[in-house]
């Protein structure tokens, strides 16, 4: 058959003239701006999700099969090279909603312990629901919130702490604070959050190894439940005692119903919507639900071979996937009140990632990567990224190598919105660490992204020395040309020195087993790494002035 090539460019031309008049749109038209739902996995590494399978190397009686993600990825772009700024998860929530290093705050490593935290988020900084919000967005989150809030004590001032916090008062900082005009979640990691429902142990006056007591009564210490806005759901009046509508267990259906009241009330009102959904889910204890919408849930999970799992971890991250399934849904049938005669899923960029990588170190979950969660070598912070938005011009089916951090959502979000980041310094501030990703999630020709610069401890551990906040800087922009990856030790978290320790080529050594750093043929590779670690470094800093114009 002989190709007639004039028709062909003129459906080329035509389809580049569709995607540039659309994006173009969403840059300048209220009408037209984007929603956005960005659904965080927790504890969710790169072998854990059928949708990588080809780069993981599972086969197909050991993969999980995630078909709602594997949907999102056929219709959208997949990165493989892409990370969370920590290895652990208040880290990482921090610098997605602030486009900024955590590393930069008080919390040099590690997480937020205990029932009460004291908020990290700073007060003067521009959020990315709280610039969504000026942008005319409806915001709103479901889930893990982690980090940290503040009380009410009985007259109405700050609580100290717990202990003097009285649950039937609004809190005084949480995620309304923040930004969003809509929270219904938890406090921090689900089982942690607060106890089981009305569940009572064998012994009465269990407690834990802390010895706190952690069942459901006047005087425990695990709290505060469901948060509401900036109300304890579950409060009675009866000190610490709450309602127990609390259900570790019934948590993912909690969460899919408050979705779908978010969404519809934002239709309702002809608003773009911003949704952060902070699943529970990977996060021990294995607690899935039965079953969610018309989707069962427990002992539903299967390989790629169609051979049941049999494994409770595996349940619980396939609710991850049917939680998306269900969105997707609903986006698929829902009218944009927006735009009517189309449906909300065209005009949704939609991203799936994770917190941080896989809280278990076999290789079927991680991924070909050397160590876990709460590790800056790759296994600890090397996550999955989807991205899918149809009228924005993304592609599906696509998988791109550019360098990616969490934090890139701010910027990736205000390009599309054409509305100019918060500024670096002043009496408002932020986003000191994103870059957008919009040139590579339209298939477009891309530069190599400034270097991201994950930390945590060296290994997974649970020690928490202070000595143990590693900082890696990752570049594939060096002067040598690789996949480059830098240790510094933790004396750059804590005074900005430049102590260099390891050294990798990822694009040959994935599993880091190849300390090249003594290797003086590759001391251009160390210059260029520790000069932009110099310039970037501080509480103060900023990996954004890096970026070229």
């Amino acid at each position: 058959m002989k190709l007639d090539w004039r028709n062909c460019m003129s459906k080329i031309i035509i389809r580049i003239l569709a995607i540039a008049l659309t994006v173009g749109c969403a840059f300048g038209e209220g009408s037209d701006k984007p929603n956005v739902i960005v659904f965080m996995a927790d504890d969710m590494g790169m072998g854990d999700t059928s949708a990588y399978q080809d780069w993981s190397g599972n086969p197909d009686e050991a993969q999980l099969h995630t078909p709602a993600m594997e949907k999102l990825a056929e219709q959208g772009m997949r990165f493989l090279d892409a990370h969370s700024p920590s290895s652990r998860c208040s880290p990482t929530r921090y610098a997605l909603l602030t486009g900024r290093y955590c590393w930069r705050t008080h919390l040099k490593h590690w997480v937020l312990f205990g029932v009460q935290c004291d908020p990290l988020i700073e007060r003067d900084r521009v959020t990315l629901p709280e610039f969504l919000k000026e942008n005319g967005y409806a915001t709103g989150m479901l889930g893990k919130w982690h980090l940290g809030l503040t009380y009410s004590n009985k007259s109405g001032g700050p609580a100290d702490g717990w202990d003097d916090a009285d649950l039937t008062k609004p809190l005084l900082d949480g995620p309304l604070d923040h930004g969003f005009d809509y929270f219904y979640g938890f406090s921090r990691s689900h089982g942690s959050s607060g106890p089981d429902g009305n569940k009572q142990p064998e012994n009465k006056r269990a407690k834990n190894n802390s010895g706190n007591i952690f069942y459901n009564n006047s005087e425990q210490n695990r709290g505060p439940g469901w948060i509401y806005g900036s109300e304890i759901a579950g409060a009675t009046g009866n000190g610490k005692l709450l309602d127990g509508s609390y259900v570790l267990d019934e948590i993912g259906n909690v969460l899919d119903q408050k979705a779908r009241e978010f969404l519809q009330s934002s239709n309702a009102q002809k608003r773009p919507f911003f949704l952060y959904f902070a699943s529970h889910s990977n996060h021990g204890p294995y607690t899935p639900t039965e079953q969610i919408g018309p989707y069962p849930v427990v002992g539903a999970s299967k390989n790629v071979d169609g051979s049941p799992t049999g494994n409770n971890r595996l349940d619980f991250i396939y609710e991850n996937d049917v939680l998306i399934a269900r969105l997707m849904d609903y986006l698929k049938t829902t009218e944009d009140p927006r735009r009517p005669g189309n449906k909300l899923v065209e005009n949704t960029l939609f991203i799936f990632t994770s917190d941080n990588g896989a809280e278990r170190n076999e290789k079927q979950y991680t991924g070909p990567l050397r160590s876990n969660k709460g590790s800056v070598y790759e296994g600890g912070h090397r996550i999955p990224f989807i991205a899918s938005w149809p009228l924005g011009g993304i592609q599906g089916g696509r998988s791109c190598n550019r360098l990616l951090a969490l934090t890139d959502v701010y910027a990736t979000i205000a390009e599309i919105l054409g509305e100019p980041l918060p500024p670096l310094s002043g009496k408002i501030y932020g986003a000191e660490d994103s870059d957008s990703q919009l040139t590579a999630l339209l298939g477009d020709k891309w530069d190599a992204r400034i270097p991201v610069f994950p930390n945590d401890h060296m290994e997974a551990s649970k020690e928490k020395s202070d000595e143990r906040a590693w900082i890696a800087i990752r570049s594939n922009a060096a002067p040598i040309s690789g996949e480059w990856k830098l240790f510094l030790d933790h004396e750059y978290a804590w005074s900005n020195k430049l102590n260099p320790m390891e050294l990798y080529n990822l694009s040959d050594d994935r599993k880091e087993e190849k300390n090249v750093i003594d290797n003086p043929e590759y001391k251009p590779v160390v210059d260029f790494l520790l000069d932009s670690a110099k310039k970037a470094g501080g509480d103060h800093g900023s990996t954004r002035q890096l970026i070229k114009d």
